[in-house]
């Protein structure tokens, strides 16, 4: 006589198995009550280290995603409280720049053919010889950081 093959068995680390795979049930329990005993348990968690550092990442890039932004609010609340009195650097303090096209003079020469010359006004500048300053918008004083910056919701 030949013996079956047994029957494939689940396993699982999260399922503990029985210590007595084959219980029989009482015939004076109801069929639809199992003996406590039998109900699959489940473990802890086994964790890895992947799980760990994924987890770790995780909790972390909320963190910085949080922090990020209230650290920018605190320092522009800080900065509006203090005053500036810094001199804007590329003009000097003085609000404007002298034009790069006429370098100041107002007016521009160009050497024409024939060894003539023409002289006409500057259009940058419009023959003023210099540009409001760009840095500080012509007030002389350096701004801060973020005040240089323009944040604006294009939505």
């Amino acid at each position: 006589m030949a013996v079956a093959p047994a029957a494939p068995t689940l396993r699982s680390s999260f399922l503990s198995s029985p210590r007595h795979p084959k219980l029989s049930v009482s015939s004076k329990l109801p069929v639809s009550r199992r003996v406590p005993g039998s109900y699959p348990r489940v473990r802890a968690l086994d964790l890895d280290q992947n799980t760990v550092v994924a987890i770790s990442v995780g909790v972390v890039s909320v963190a910085v995603g949080i922090g990020i932004p209230v650290f920018y609010e605190t320092q522009i609340d800080n900065a509006a409280k203090r005053e500036n009195s810094q001199p804007c650097f590329p003009c000097n303090g003085s609000g404007a720049q002298q034009c790069r096209f006429c370098t100041g003079s107002g007016k521009i020469t160009v050497l024409l053919g024939g060894g003539e010359t023409d002289v006409s006004q500057c259009i940058n500048c419009e023959g003023v010889g210099t540009l409001t300053c760009t840095t500080c918008q012509g007030s002389g004083i350096q701004p801060r950081y973020l005040d240089r910056r323009e944040f604006k919701d294009d939505d």
